[in-house]
């Protein structure tokens, strides 16, 4: 079996394990079992990119250099020597974003895996290693990448503002990432306390969208306890800027580089130091409790199954012309519907998506007054809400259960394009439609009933824009890939046609300042959705990607 880097480094720390009472040599059976596993496993930000199917190189590790890109935009805010307070927080705020993000994707799925326990722990093994192994698994990745999304701002920080900054950067992310892994598993032992079977899975899903939202709009707040007087940024302390974590972790800098001692920094490095600490402690007395509700998942009763379904029954009847195609909006309207896996990598887009559009209209309430916001046209930011189609487009192809793919050679299809017209249809309505209907309405009492017309146009664009996305993409069956299976994606056919949609929302600013232009864009807009339609379904079976 394969040897790993970091378990000879961890072999090093044998005596320590060894003295807290841990079988080291069990704990690190199950970790190299761990990450030899997790070569099979694609995150979310790199499922798509092409793979050789018997490359059993992690994918994980492979895929860092994109958190590289993203983290080189921390080093402008590392290389200032204004306010601290200010371009620390902003440093740390962006690192919380990025690694919270990246836990609720891509590893929620080990924080609330069962399996261990199962397998595992129905052996002679002491439960005490197996609960370090899955937290030091964890920690490994969040360590590669904090590394990869740091690394490069934490050198620069080296060489333009000396090793004492160096050091206490170092400190602050490990402290943080502490914190972040102990919050997000905090957040599901208090779901996992309260309800359990099929419940329990959908509540998860739909805390990971809050959160996602939460993180979003916690980003867009930090700016707002900021204030520039005479061209110099002022921070002002308020209590509840307790309840505000890059706070804390960028009040030492101020503090070391800048001298400033006063009660508010001094309780804020104290908080930076003492409660990642704390909430480690809690953790570590809490996890036997955790993996212990971790069983409720295994409850997979769910009462009036019939009753569920006549939604998607009524919904299929009122938008599909064929039964072949009835049939196949059905079968996607349940996958997505009831599908952990899908659900778990596609609600947090879904987040962005909800928030988006009024991250943008909150700025500019910022700098204008409600009733001067509601006279303009700032209900154009809705088409932020369709930047994710594309993502979330991609990801239909992809199932857990993607075996029981054969049914389609099975089943006596006689048009094919019927299985994506349906699948398409179930998208739109069950995740698309509901948050533009949930946007629509909230602007709608912002800007009053004159904008229907402008909202009629945005959701026509944003269905042209979805339908390109379709015709872009490999004709891949619903649902008939494993996730992280190797398929090639363009991402710059993806930038290209997020690109049309903002020209399409260009188009439509700018005629709708011309008498009656709107009713005309609807019009076209109507006819070039139709036409799409027509072009993107003529599907020959040749072209569709058998797997």
């Amino acid at each position: 079996m394969k040897d790993f880097k970091i378990l000879r480094f961890l072999d090093k720390l044998k005596p320590v394990f060894e003295k807290i009472g841990v079988d080291y040599r069990i704990m690190r059976k199950i970790l190299q079992m761990k990450l030899l596993m997790d070569g099979r496993r694609a995150p979310t930000v790199f499922a798509g990119n092409n793979k050789n199917k018997d490359d059993d190189g992690n994918k994980f590790l492979k895929s860092l250099w994109i958190y590289i890109l993203m983290g080189l935009i921390l080093i402008p805010f590392v290389i200032m020597k204004n306010n601290y307070i200010y371009q620390m927080s902003i440093v740390f705020v962006i690192i919380m974003f990025f690694v919270m993000t990246s836990l609720i994707s891509d590893f929620s799925s080990v924080l609330l895996d069962i399996r261990d326990k199962n397998i595992i722990g129905t052996k002679p093994v002491d439960p005490k290693s197996l609960r370090l192994a899955k937290t030091i698994h964890i920690s490994i990745y969040m360590f590669y990448l904090t590394a990869a999304l740091v690394g490069p701002a934490l050198l620069v920080s080296l060489y333009s503002q000396g090793i004492e900054f160096f050091i206490l950067f170092l400190i602050s992310i490990i402290l943080l990432n502490m914190f972040i892994i102990v919050l997000t598993s905090l957040v599901y032992f208090l779901i996992l306390r309260f309800f359990d079977g099929e419940k329990l899975k959908d509540i998860i899903n739909y805390i990971q969208i809050i959160l996602t939202i939460v993180i979003s709009i916690g980003y867009q707040l930090l700016g707002r306890l900021f204030s520039i007087v005479d061209l110099k940024i002022q921070f002002t302390p308020k209590w509840w800027q307790y309840f505000i974590a890059p706070i804390w972790f960028s009040a030492p800098f101020q503090i070391i580089k800048k001298s400033e001692v006063n009660s508010y920094y001094v309780t804020f490095t104290i908080m930076a130091i003492v409660i990642p600490i704390i909430s480690i402690v809690v953790y570590t007395k809490l996890m036997s409790v955790f993996e212990k509700n971790l069983q409720k998942l295994n409850n997979n009763y769910e009462n009036n199954k019939k009753d569920k379904r006549k939604p998607g029954e009524l919904l299929s009847k009122m938008l599909c012309r064929s039964k072949e195609e009835r049939i196949f909006f059905r079968f996607a309207y349940d996958m997505m519907k009831n599908e952990r896996e899908f659900k778990l990598k596609v609600y947090p887009s879904l987040g962005f998506s909800i928030v988006f559009p009024f991250i943008f209209l909150f700025q500019q309430f910022a700098i204008s007054s409600i009733k001067e916001v509601s006279q303009g046209k700032s209900y154009f930011f809705i088409y932020f809400s369709g930047m994710m189609l594309s993502t979330i487009m991609l990801m239909i192809r992809y199932s857990e259960r993607y075996k029981g793919a054969w049914i389609y050679k099975a089943l006596p299809i006689d048009n094919v394009s019927n299985v994506f017209k349906g699948t398409i249809k179930a998208f739109i309505v069950k995740l698309f439609f509901p948050i533009f209907l949930f946007q629509s309405i909230i602007f709608i009492a912002i800007f009053g009933v004159r904008i229907v017309p402008d909202i009629l146009v945005a959701f026509l664009n944003m269905m042209i824009f979805n339908t390109l996305c379709f015709m872009a993409s490999k004709r891949s069956l619903p649902f008939s890939q494993a996730f992280g299976s190797a398929q090639q994606t363009n991402g710059f056919i993806n930038l290209m046609l997020t690109i049309v949609l903002g020209i399409l929302g260009v188009i439509h600013y700018k005629i709708a300042n011309i008498t009656y232009g709107v009713y005309v864009y609807l019009f076209l807009s109507f006819i070039v959705n139709f036409v799409l339609w027509k072009i993107a379904f003529n599907i020959s079976p040749k072209r569709v990607v058998n797997n």
